[in-house]
């Protein structure tokens, strides 16, 4: 049964006011346009925003709550991949019609239960009613030492491509949701799971050298991802095929079939750290890993020419038609 939606600002102090009363921004509990933010001494602020829209990032079925999780974490994800420590964020919400008072409260709550996880504030934002699709757009803020930041440029060939975690969870997932892959029942959930809730890898950012490190997290699809980074370098990539982690659940599913595993190397909505690492730094790398306790796995390495070449087990080469996500 639906909640009426209450006025603007109505909701904005019932529902968001609330998470922007403690940290290190000065918000004047929402009720101001703006917010006030000092750098601490010797630290550098790193922004980054990205937007969730209502059947493309998202599926209408889905829980508010778990929107809401994950519109702030993949935020979370890119200050991570910058070695950035996360202050707070901002938050345009633009909802459709039928978003009921309900909807908007499990949101909410959603947003406290992981600002008190990972210690981050709502700064302010935006609420607006939209005809069509609700939209999540989100610029979250976070600190570096001065000249720190880690970027996605700088590295060469030679270098050595690692990952975190498993790859193409989310992808496997999504479609399983959709009804598009019929996966083992006892790896359904943990699928789903990876793309309902993606988990921004914020420890290993902040463990990760800061130098002769190129950096950034999956999001698009771990082909055209890393053709990203190897673009920047003026260079080509090799994945190894057989190197690339897989989760239990995802290697049940994909078997032998070349093409799932295709979808795994290109779906996105991983949001692990992608890292081309001088092989010197390899070690500094791994040990940061371990660390943190998350996995890592060298998969591939930079190389002369253009473009992200599949080495697959058995040594042929081959190209992905599609490497990866993309709006246009």
């Amino acid at each position: 049964m639906q909640t009426p939606r209450p006025g603007e600002f109505e909701a904005i102090e019932r529902h968001f006011a609330p998470l922007a009363r403690e940290g290190r921004f000065a918000a004047f509990g929402l009720r101001d346009d703006a917010a006030t933010l000092s750098p601490r001494p010797g630290h550098d602020l790193v922004l980054t925003a990205d937007a969730l829209v209502a059947g493309v990032h998202f599926r209408a079925a889905d829980a508010p709550g778990l929107v809401a999780r994950k519109a702030l974490r993949v935020n979370l994800s890119d200050l991570a991949a910058k070695g950035a420590r996360p202050l707070g964020y901002l938050l345009c919400l633009s909802l459709a019609r039928d978003v009921d008072d309900g909807w908007i409260a499990a949101f909410a709550a959603a947003l406290a239960r992981d600002q008190a996880e990972f210690g981050v504030q709502l700064a302010g934002g935006d609420t607006t009613s939209t005809p069509g699709p609700t939209t999540i757009a989100i610029t979250a803020i976070g600190e570096v030492h001065a000249g720190c930041m880690r970027l996605r440029g700088g590295a060469r060939v030679g270098d050595e491509v690692w990952v975190s975690g498993t790859i193409g969870d989310a992808a496997l997932g999504l479609a399983v949701l959709e009804g598009r892959l019929a996966a083992p029942v006892d790896a359904r959930k943990a699928l789903a799971g990876r793309y309902l809730l993606p988990r921004p890898r914020l420890a290993l950012g902040l463990a990760a050298p800061a130098s002769g490190v190129a950096c950034m997290d999956v999001s698009d699809g771990l082909v055209q991802d890393l053709g990203h980074v190897a673009a920047l370098a003026g260079c080509g990539a090799e994945i190894e095929a057989g190197l690339v982690p897989l989760s239990d659940a995802a290697r049940a599913t994909v078997g032998g079939d070349g093409r799932l595993l295709d979808v795994a190397l290109s779906g996105g909505d991983d949001y692990e750290l992608l890292f081309a690492v001088a092989s010197s730094r390899a070690p500094a790398l791994a040990a940061a890993g371990e660390a943190c306790a998350v996995p890592m796995a060298r998969i591939g390495r930079l190389v002369e020419g253009q473009g992200v070449a599949i080495v697959d087990p058995d040594g042929a080469r081959r190209r992905l038609a599609r490497g990866g996500w993309t709006h246009f």
